[in-house]
């Protein structure tokens, strides 16, 4: 019995020209804007007594409410995220900054 696989791959190549030629680098993207430094505080006024843990400066909407999400699914919270803030229930400062951190962000407060 002869193997002829190499010879069935040779044929296939030779039948489909424009499949890429495998070992070369891919097309370079742009670099990405950095991300912001973050400032982290916690505020109990208007809130009935209740604390909440506030992060704000982030570059738009859409980039604090998938942020928002990623913290609250990590740190077992409630929260929200509205107008390039993130709102979380409790004085989470701590374990934000280290998971912010975590995330590639810089933080401050």
């Amino acid at each position: 019995m002869t193997d002829n696989r190499l010879e069935a791959l040779a044929a296939f190549l030779a039948a489909n020209p424009d499949l890429p030629e495998g070992d070369t680098a891919p097309a370079a993207t742009e670099p990405s804007a950095p991300l912001p430094v973050l400032t982290i505080s916690m505020e109990r006024k208007g809130r009935g007594g209740k604390t909440a843990t506030i992060i704000a400066g982030f570059a738009s909407e859409a980039q604090a409410s998938d942020t928002a999400s990623a913290l609250k699914k990590r740190l077992a919270t409630g929260g929200s995220a509205r107008a390039c803030e993130v709102l979380l229930q409790g004085d989470r400062r701590d374990a934000v900054r280290s998971a912010l951190q975590a995330m590639g962000f810089k933080t401050k407060g």
